[in-house]
């Protein structure tokens, strides 16, 4: 008998490789601070208490950290997103009434795998189904604000009750938007062309295994993590210059909880903004250890990431100019009324 094993035996163990490396990773990252300690400490013998130290510090622990959250969730969440397509994901939305497919929309978005860079397309494509203007208005405000990226980074930067109220609070937006401007009835405010669009044919959805649905989750972080690693970098590298360098109570001076103006003003700041989750976040962290009030610090941020200025001239191809504006306002009013909420529970 062949000491080997079969090669059909090989390929079936290389499909289980990504979940068999899990314990390594949970080592690693569980040593982190030790050994971030021992590099900037001992092996570099940069002196405690120092401003480039205490930066230096922050960059050298956070990168790894965040870029291992990053991996894992996106790896897992690569694996359910196989599961919706496109065409499922339109299908599911179909003949639902207003607020049941406000709330399945908004959900969706979460877990479906666009960006604000896809928005004409998947507009189209839902009006093209008869799907409501308000439900896929739902949809379209949750999949960029609500994605794994800033999930993963809140975690790992303020913790699982953080998180959970960041998505919680995101769902209510992205579902009373979406309410609101169905009931306002706004199609007239749609470019007519959209309207003359026939409904695309769907596809089947083809059944896979779980195993081969590991290979997709194992791509989402080749292509995920490979485009967005660059952004962590930046970001953390301005959080760790504001961590080593900015004053404590600088900003507490205009984004604390005492200055009335600071989340209406954080709002309109970062919607012209562009970031993602991944170049954001980590300036968020530092801005909130320095003083800025959290509610102040994440309606910053979800004014850029849901409200970006990029996104608003795309869906212009589509959209008239009173819609774009009522959607900003919509969206805008629900990002500040939750910086005010997480302001007066934190």
């Amino acid at each position: 008998m062949s000491e080997t094993s079969p090669p059909h035996s090989r390929r079936h163990i290389g499909k289980y490789l990504p979940l068999l490396l899990l314990p390594a990773w949970f080592l690693l990252y569980k040593n982190l601070q030790w050994l971030t300690d021992h590099f900037v400490f001992d092996v570099l013998n940069m002196p405690a208490g120092k401003h480039l130290t205490e930066a230096l510090w922050f960059f050298v622990f956070e990168v790894p950290k965040v870029l291992m959250l990053l991996t894992l969730i996106i790896f897992f969440v690569g694996i359910i997103r196989t599961y919706f397509s496109p065409e499922r994901t339109r299908k599911a939305l179909e003949g639902k009434s207003l607020f049941t497919g406000n709330v399945m929309a908004a959900s969706l978005g979460i877990v479906t795998p666009f960006c604000s860079c896809s928005a004409i397309p998947l507009f189209l494509g839902f009006i093209e189904s008869g799907i409501p203007l308000g439900v896929t208005f739902s949809f379209l405000i949750a999949a960029p604000m609500i994605n794994e990226v800033a999930v993963v980074l809140l975690f790992g930067l303020f913790g699982w009750k953080t998180a959970l109220i960041y998505v919680g609070t995101g769902l209510v937006i992205a579902i009373t938007a979406g309410w609101v401007i169905g009931r306002l009835h706004l199609e007239k405010w749609v470019e007519p062309w959209v309207y003359e669009l026939k409904a695309g044919v769907h596809l089947e959805d083809e059944k896979i295994t779980f195993a081969s649905r590991i290979k997709p989750g194992f791509d989402a972080v080749k292509e995920i993590v490979g485009k967005v690693w660059i952004y962590v970098m930046i970001g953390i590298a301005v959080g760790a210059g504001v961590h080593g360098y900015v004053p404590e109570d600088f900003m507490a001076s205009f984004m604390g909880k005492s200055a009335w103006y600071s989340v209406p003003l954080s709002v309109i700041i970062g919607i012209p903004l562009y970031s993602n989750a991944a170049g954001i976040i980590p300036v968020v962290s530092a801005l909130i250890e320095k003083g800025a009030a959290l509610g102040t610090a994440l309606a910053f941020m979800m004014s850029v990431i849901g409200l970006s200025l990029p996104e608003m001239i795309i869906l212009r191809k589509v959209l008239k100019l009173p819609l774009i504006f009522t959607f900003i306002g919509v969206v805008g009013t629900g990002i500040i009324m939750v910086g005010f909420l997480f302001n007066s529970i934190f």
